[in-house]
């Protein structure tokens, strides 16, 4: 009786958990980019100029990535304990392997970014090939590499989605079209990786509304007996 009891209030607990990770994750990665996206000219070849005037905002904004990948991490850890029984090892291991993938790569970018800043800022001489090789290596991993392996875990997502119903089918399915642009960009589309914090928040939102309906949610294939 005691461990049925635990099992509703787990249920009823966990869904809040992944909307709140996910809605945070999703806030704090929007609001870096946008800080840096303000502050650094578009042009990875242009001068440190603005860098150097803007450096309080861009160390704001970087600092803000390691929560957001605390909040990611946690919001996969909890969407893969909704799956439950029914997960599939395949699908499985690309949704992880390309979560940690791209946590990973975001967080590369962050640092190099940082030791950026921080020359800059203390007078440090740094030739101008330095400078434009480490913004042109952010430049590479942020919008050819992160960016695709964020397409790779909305498509391992999207698919679980399907075979599970952890989601309605419409958004699995908008997942699989914004993927495939994600996967297809070459790189010119400025802010094309907000697309993986809107959609992880229409997810989030989901659950979380599913949840404050009074649904339970009992992770495909954990069952009482």
């Amino acid at each position: 009786m005691n461990s049925e009891a635990d099992l509703i209030r787990w249920g009823l607990r966990t869904p809040r958990a992944a909307a709140i990770a996910g809605i945070l994750f999703s806030l704090l990665l929007t609001a870096s980019m946008f800080l840096i996206r303000t502050s650094i000219p578009a042009d990875p070849l242009a001068g440190a100029t603005d860098v150097i005037n803007h450096s309080k905002r861009i160390a704001l904004a970087l600092n803000m990535l390691p929560f957001a990948g605390i909040s990611f991490l946690w919001f996969v850890g909890v969407l893969r304990d909704r799956v439950g029984k029914l997960e599939d090892r395949f699908f499985a291991t690309v949704f992880f392997g390309s979560a940690l993938l791209f946590l990973g790569m975001i967080f590369a970018a962050g640092a190099v970014a940082a030791g950026i800043i921080r020359l800059l800022g203390s007078g440090s001489l740094m030739g101008p090939g330095v400078y434009a090789l480490g913004r042109i290596g952010i430049y590479q991993v942020m919008h050819l590499y992160a960016i695709r392996m964020a397409g790779v875990f909305m498509i391992s997502t999207s698919t679980i989605s399907l075979r599970t119903g952890i989601v309605p089918r419409w958004m699995a399915f908008l997942g699989f079209a914004l993927a495939l642009a994600l996967l297809l960009s070459n790189g010119t589309i400025n802010g094309l990786l907000l697309v993986f914090p809107l959609w992880v928040v229409s997810i989030s939102v989901h659950i979380l509304i599913d949840n404050s309906q009074g649904r339970p949610e009992t992770a495909a294939g954990s069952s009482t007996e």
